[in-house]
């Protein structure tokens, strides 16, 4: 992990680390229930995340992406299908993205310009074609693999922590398969980051 912002310097992996700000992501939302539980939390904290929104999702949930949009969080293009770079052709890909960004318009944001790559593969011709039409791809500092199922809450939140930095950018996932270890751990982790004197910001 540590080799990869030196060998694709032209993605976001962090923030600066001059300052004490860390940026909240969630991945794979919008989808009733937890994306608003999350919501719910940020709003009992008064913190601002970026949502990196599956274009499907915000099809069949336009309720819940708009929640997002008018308590003025930032959103970011995470593919209509989740798709996984690596096996998927350029064409195919690109042609996916835009069908994300054309569903966000339709429901009010037009200039969606951050994208994250679903499990972080892409394709060097992907991302060069979607540097090209102005996105900035953004990865990520910590991911705190809140999906994985032999992963224990506890361990989630340890981990995260062990690895916070100023400036780092945090992955949870706003989904059925990480709930459990993302409601464990996301309120413990911004009352312990409150408390370390960091403050939170929108990519």
């Amino acid at each position: 992990m540590r080799l990869l912002p030196f060998l694709f310097p032209r993605y976001t992996w962090h923030k600066s680390k001059a300052d004490k700000v860390i940026y909240l992501t969630f991945d794979d939302g919008p989808i009733p229930e937890v994306t608003e539980w999350v919501l719910d939390v940020l709003a009992q904290h008064q913190v601002k995340a970026t949502f990196f929104c599956i274009g499907d999702n915000i099809r069949k949930h336009p309720a819940v992406y708009q929640r997002i949009l008018k308590e003025n969080h930032r959103v970011g293009n995470h593919t209509f299908h989740h798709l996984k770079g690596w096996k998927t052709t350029t064409k195919a890909y690109i042609d996916n993205v835009t069908l994300c960004q054309t569903e966000m318009a339709k429901h009010g944001v037009e200039a969606v310009t951050i994208f994250r790559p679903p499990y972080g593969k892409i394709t060097m011709k992907q991302a060069n074609q979607l540097l090209q039409q102005g996105y900035e791809i953004v990865m990520w500092s910590i991911i705190t693999k809140d999906y994985e199922a032999n992963l224990r809450p506890q361990q989630c939140l340890a981990r995260t922590i062990k690895k916070i930095k100023p400036g780092s950018i945090l992955v949870f996932h706003d989904s059925l398969k990480a709930e459990k270890n993302m409601k464990y751990t996301l309120p413990l982790l911004l009352e312990y980051l409150k408390k370390q004197g960091y403050s939170f910001a929108t990519l």
